[in-house]
């Protein structure tokens, strides 16, 4: 094995320490669940769960929101299907969720707090929904 000089060691220390910080639960109240049961990846599961990490280090959102795989959803017409949580809004479960479609729910529900509306495959039911 190639010895490695002391800022290859620090910048390997940093990079373990980031991938780290997103397995991490603690503090985090934003959660996005990626459905990765067999019909899950082989829709495409694992490019839209590798989209969703890049697009939260890219906004820097990797200490706010916990990102986690699921098996089988029971959407499989619909995969690669994503449910998110954020607090103050009801929970959805989006369908045939692509790169391009993970990087704006990420823009717009993450951060702009919208539902993508035309994307929506569940969401609960008005009258079991709890107002305050």
């Amino acid at each position: 094995m190639a010895k490695m000089t002391l800022e290859e060691l620090r910048k390997l220390r940093d990079s373990k320490k980031t991938e780290l910080r997103k397995r991490d639960a603690e503090g985090k109240n934003i959660q996005v669940i990626v459905g990765m049961g067999t019909c899950g990846l082989a829709a495409g599961a694992k490019s839209t769960l590798d989209a969703f990490l890049s697009a939260l280090d890219e906004k820097k959102l990797v200490d706010d929101v916990l990102v986690r795989q699921t098996g089988c959803m029971g959407l499989c017409h619909s995969e690669p299907t994503v449910e998110v949580a954020v607090p103050g809004m009801p929970t959805v479960i989006y369908g045939k969720v692509d790169a391009a479609t993970a990087k704006q729910i990420v823009e717009k529900h993450l951060i702009g707090r919208t539902l993508l509306d035309n994307l929506i495959l569940d969401r609960p039911a008005v009258d079991i929904v709890g107002t305050k």
